[in-house]
């Protein structure tokens, strides 16, 4: 019989999440051609997978919004691909419970919340009330367990979520929220929606793998910083970073571009050592200039 480490958290019970950007609520949903593998093999071979222990490395963590590797942050959503990691395709509910599909996954001695599993694929959340470290992950699967591997838990660790073009998933709030990309960029002057994971702790700080109504912002503002192609913003031009509501382990970052923005900058976030992957773009076209000799004459 398999000993799991401690009890599992206490979980505050909320209404359901609504997100604005149905992109990231498909980027947190699996998406993984060695999911759909791992599941023709439990098909076919049903008392093999069950019998078989969670097979993975720690090479196999990455974060779920861009499928980079770690270091991870508290609150974090992270991607685990492997073999035999649940016995079912499932997806968790707010408040995320701690077993779904026959899996748990432990970081220390606290079980993470489970967004999704699949025997090929599971997304968890760093639970929100751990300290940066050198933590042990394990999956237990209903008298099995996995290899214990260590993972790096850091104080942040901005990574925004990416769609197609590499573009980062944002909103335009002067475009009454809607989706920035390619075919509808956002403008210098507009206030942008711009969503991520691992910007840790907040304040308030909620359970594991609970959601906050309200807005939550990030504990250490100061540390923060966005740039554009290389270029730091004024910190003046960011209104909110910190939590969305109603959803665990999404943030968002409230900022206006810059008026002298270029076409399609690359943006990037930094907070405490932590840098985004690079190459992201946010999809920006500058207004042509108005020409003087086009306006209307004055009136005398």
């Amino acid at each position: 019989m398999v000993t799991k480490p401690g009890t599992a958290p206490s979980r505050s019970r909320l209404g359901n999440a609504r997100l604005r950007a149905a992109t990231v609520r498909e980027r947190l949903a699996a998406r993984s051609g060695r999911a759909w593998i791992a599941l023709a093999v439990a098909a076919f071979w049903p008392s093999a997978a069950r019998a078989q222990a969670p097979s993975y490395t720690a090479a196999d963590f990455v974060n779920a919004s861009d499928y980079a590797p770690g270091p991870f942050a508290p609150n974090s959503v992270v991607s685990l691909f492997g073999s035999n990691l649940s016995f079912n395709t499932a997806t968790g509910q707010i408040p995320f419970s701690t077993s779904l599909g026959g899996a748990e996954v432990w970081v220390s001695s606290t079980a993470a919340p489970l967004l999704y599993v699949s025997p090929g694929q599971i997304n968890f959340l760093i639970p929100s009330n751990l300290s940066a470290g050198t933590l042990s992950v394990q999956v237990y699967r209903q008298g099995t367990v996995g290899p214990s591997v260590a993972i790096t838990v850091v104080n942040a660790a901005p990574a925004p979520f990416v769609g197609a073009q590499n573009f980062a998933l944002a909103e335009d709030w002067n475009q009454n929220y809607a989706l920035v990309n390619s075919t509808n960029p956002a403008h210098p002057g507009d206030t942008i929606v711009l969503y991520l994971t691992g910007l840790g702790h907040t304040l308030p700080n909620p359970d594991p793998g609970t959601a906050l109504s309200n807005a939550a912002p990030i504990a250490n503002p100061a540390e923060l910083s966005l740039l554009l192609n290389g270029a730091a913003i004024n910190s003046t031009l960011i209104s909110y970073a910190g939590l969305t509501p109603n959803f665990p382990g999404l943030y968002q970052i409230n900022f206006m571009l810059p008026m002298n923005t270029a076409t399609n900058p690359q943006i990037a976030i930094s907070m405490a050592g932590q840098s985004s992957p690079a190459a992201v773009l946010l999809a920006v076209q500058p207004l042509p200039p108005v020409q003087l000799d086009s306006l209307p004459p004055r009136k005398q």
